[in-house]
């Protein structure tokens, strides 16, 4: 009796425990790059246009080595191992996925700043309302970098007096 099973023409399902190929929610990515910043190979990368006011999440399946860190760090669960593991194909482009996030502007100057709009929605919603009744943190929030540095000044050289 043969071991070997006639594959192709009969699949085997992976186990549930199988480390299959990652896949992303488009829906659920806020664009932070948390799962960038720990993937080993790079299969992950953030590539960020200022021009077009566009964040790419850039998932490359050739790369990855299925170690799940992607998965761990992910703050919406929108990154996820699948059971998937029969990948070939003749094309490289079959092999890549891609999340289009647009780029906040900061409601000061207009200039597109760092972070997703989904992004910035996600902290609203995770911090307190009693912590967002105090303007500063409402107004500080959505500016970039310069004008989050000019506003503490401007609010530095405030001279209150205490007594």
């Amino acid at each position: 009796m043969p071991v070997t099973k006639y594959y192709p023409f009969e699949v085997e399902k992976a186990p549930p425990e199988y480390r299959g190929v990652p896949h992303i929610t488009p829906e659920l990515c806020i664009g932070c790059g948390a799962c960038t910043n720990v993937c080993p190979p790079n299969a992950v990368i953030r590539i960020d246009d200022y021009e077009k006011g566009v964040r790419e999440i850039v998932l490359d399946i050739g790369r990855c080595i299925r170690c799940a860190r992607c998965e761990e760090v992910c703050p919406t669960g929108a990154i996820k191992l699948t059971n998937e593991f029969e990948v070939a194909s003749d094309s490289r482009e079959d092999h890549i996925e891609v999340v289009q996030l647009k780029l906040a502007r900061c409601t000061n100057c207009g200039k597109v700043v760092d972070y997703t709009e989904r992004q910035l929605e996600k902290v609203l919603s995770l911090i307190p309302p009693r912590i967002l009744e105090f303007d500063t943190m409402r107004k500080k929030l959505p500016l970039c970098r310069e004008c989050k540095r000019l506003l503490t000044a401007i609010n530095a050289t405030k001279y209150e007096e205490v007594w």
